[in-house]
């Protein structure tokens, strides 16, 4: 969790200068800092909406592009708080890692699955569709793990999220973690031969999830994009 008092005094000081501040945390099911900031942000006389949309990592970063956006297009902090909660499952995350390792020492699995699982070198696919992590697949090679997730994507497209044939109205991003960027690179140009037509966003794992999964795990996000309609709410 950040600082209590790191959070307030930026508070404080974008008061200065704004009417009013969204503050977007990571979602409320992986860490007390959304809880926490709800809390505080009692005390200041509506001055602050604290938004829990249930993301993290990319999907959490694109919740602050579609509030920025809103907000250029005239919407109040009330709204904005509203719609990012609104829409908070028009999210997915799938992510294969490296090593079982690290869930093992955090207590996500237990020893005796760890231990099986670096035995037959199987490579998890892991999930988060909202709040919570959890397991999707077992792939026994990397490059099944790949194809694990990119089949799960569509799949979303298609039955969660009933997109547009060529998906064109979600956003793809992919994040990674460690400082080796061959498999990264190697990703990113799997997943922009499945998808041409799309910008996809690759993006370093943020510490706070990096440490929990370990060196060498790579990812793939979906978000919803804003409707162009919403942005012209107020022109």
């Amino acid at each position: 969790m950040p600082s209590l008092t790191d959070v307030t005094e930026l508070w404080d000081k974008l008061l200065k200068d704004y009417e009013a501040i969204v503050h977007i945390p990571m979602s409320s099911g992986l860490s007390g800092s959304c809880n926490a900031a709800q809390m505080m942000a009692q005390d200041y006389e509506g001055k602050v909406f604290v938004v829990d949309n249930r993301r993290i990592s990319i999907t959490q970063k694109q919740s602050a592009i579609d509030a920025k956006a809103l907000a250029d297009a005239g919407w109040s902090a009330a709204e904005i708080k509203q719609y990012l909660e609104d829409t908070a499952s028009d999210s997915s995350i799938y992510i294969t890692l490296a090593t079982l390792y690290y869930l093992k020492k955090g207590g996500r699995i237990t020893p005796a699955a760890a231990a099986l699982g670096t035995l037959l070198r199987l490579k998890p696919v892991l999930q988060i569709q909202g709040a919570k992590l959890d397991a999707y697949a077992k792939s026994r090679t990397l490059k099944a793990a790949r194809a694990t997730m990119l089949e799960a994507i569509r799949k979303d497209f298609h039955d969660r999220f009933h997109a547009k044939e060529d998906a064109s109205d979600m956003h793809i991003m992919l994040a990674y973690s460690g400082t080796d960027l061959t498999e990264s690179h190697s990703w990113l140009a799997e997943v922009q031969a499945a998808f041409p037509n799309h910008t996809i966003m690759n993006d370093p794992l943020s510490l706070s999830v990096s440490c929990h999964i370990g060196d060498g795990s790579i990812a793939i996000a979906c978000v919803k994009k804003l409707p162009e309609e919403l942005l012209n709410k107020y022109q």
